[in-house]
């Protein structure tokens, strides 16, 4: 496909590297060709990075598939995930999945991004439901404005709470940012 049909969400292949479009920018003047800037994420090492290229360059399309994994337990340098309806395990490695572990309990189903047989990460769901075990005491008096205070959930994750959140209750914690998103 031509470059210049790229849309953000697409999944394209160049020079044997796969990448997600982010955003993508034609810019077109009266004495020269059409240039795309494309804004990517490379899927296999996480990198952001921006390509040039003149309206006339091709990309080979990719198409990425999902598959409902139910996360198990951690084995120690590794992840491991299981489809409920074959049984089989695959282990991811802890190094690629460094923010996802903030927001991963034993049995949460999540999906598990394939390209052909290559593992490339995890999509977690917009907001989990997390259970705080560990919460400082309110203090009032500082309310001029949002009051917060620090709570840690049962993965070990830290963000900020309102005051009338207490130990033992569960939240519901954003995934993209880590923010608090309301009571579960």
């Amino acid at each position: 496909m031509n470059v210049t049909e790229l849309r953000p969400g697409n999944y394209f292949i160049d020079e044997g590297n796969l990448y997600q479009v982010l955003d993508i920018l034609l810019n077109k003047t009266a004495m020269r060709k059409m240039v795309a800037k494309v804004k990517a994420k490379n899927m296999r090492s996480g990198a952001i990075i921006e390509l040039a290229r003149n309206s006339g360059y091709d990309v080979e399309k990719a198409v990425l598939s999902k598959k409902k994994m139910v996360y198990l337990y951690d084995s120690g340098d590794a992840l491991v995930f299981m489809d409920n309806n074959t049984y089989d395990q695959i282990e991811i490695q802890k190094s690629r999945l460094e923010w996802e572990m903030n927001f991963l309990i034993s049995n949460a189903e999540i999906d598990i991004l394939f390209y052909e047989d290559e593992i490339l990460g995890i999509t977690l769901p917009s907001s989990v439901a997390l259970k705080i075990i560990d919460c400082e005491p309110a203090v009032r008096g500082d309310t001029v404005n949002k009051a917060m205070k620090f709570a840690t959930v049962e993965t070990g994750f830290k963000l900020k709470v309102p005051l009338f959140i207490d130990n033992g209750e569960t939240i519901l914690v954003r995934t993209d940012t880590g923010d608090y998103d309301g009571r579960a």
